[in-house]
């Protein structure tokens, strides 16, 4: 799916709807980590903020409000509280764990009101997996390298305050260890292979499954069973979790 069509779906607008409701009615200056395509920090131009982009190469976005800079989220080239709002959304997941007390410690230093972070919520990283044909090392889906929920995301910022926490959209069940491993033996030929991200560990391309063995289709058809038979056990629960950090306690 391209960034347009992903734009365009349900869950797309639930999210960004959201994520706009939290944003602070009072528009003085962004930072959008991680702006990408710019989508939202359109948007926060657009309702009066003097945005600034920053990637880790520099966006390409056309509008009289936003600034585009190049930077790395663990090493923000920014003195601290250069920004009232400081916006972060499908970022935080993509980070190396080893590295993102860093990442959340500079996105803290460098505001001076609110932080707004989203992420997906208790994602299970082993549902989705794909398999990189150059290394042959198993990947979590769309390279996201982190789950978060409400406790999570507190401990990576205790320098704030949380003042509202959000949960957006509805996923079904993940997967169990057992169908895991099964799925990892199969080559994980239901991945996303169509993504940008790369393998985490070699940072090659990920190319289409080659065609699977007779063992390989066995195991594939175990796992798709143990799955189906557990959906009914568990509940959905919310896709995103958006939560708003303030600077210091309200009064």
């Amino acid at each position: 799916m391209d960034v347009t069509q992903y734009r365009a779906t349900e869950a797309e607008h639930l999210r960004t709807a959201d994520l706009l409701r939290l944003v602070p009615k009072v528009a003085t200056t962004a930072l959008d980590v991680g702006a990408r395509d710019g989508h939202f920090s359109k948007l926060l131009a657009d309702s009066g903020w003097a945005v600034t982009a920053l990637d880790l190469d520099v966006p390409s976005i056309s509008h009289p409000k936003v600034e585009c800079v190049q930077g790395d989220i663990t090493d923000l080239k920014f003195p601290d509280n250069s920004f009232d709002l400081v916006f972060c959304t499908e970022v935080l997941e993509h980070i190396p764990p080893q590295v993102l007390d860093r990442a959340c410690a500079e996105l803290s230093r460098v505001s001076s009101k609110v932080v707004l972070v989203g992420v997906p919520y208790r994602q299970d990283l082993r549902a989705g997996r794909t398999t990189c044909f150059t290394c042959g090392k198993p990947n979590p889906p769309w390279g996201h390298l982190s789950s978060f929920d409400e406790a999570r995301l507190v401990g990576l910022f205790p320098r704030l305050t949380p003042r509202e926490v959000s949960l957006v959209g509805k996923v079904g069940p993940g997967t169990n260890w057992l169908s895991a491993v099964l799925m990892d033996h199969a080559g994980n030929p239901y991945g996303n292979y169509d993504q940008d991200e790369p393998c985490i560990h070699c940072g090659s391309a990920l190319k289409t499954p080659p065609e699977r063995t007779p063992l390989q289709r066995v195991s594939t058809r175990i796992a798709y069973w143990m799955n189906s038979l557990q959906r009914p056990l568990f509940s959905p629960h919310a896709n995103w979790i958006h939560m708003l950090f303030e600077t210091a306690p309200q009064a």
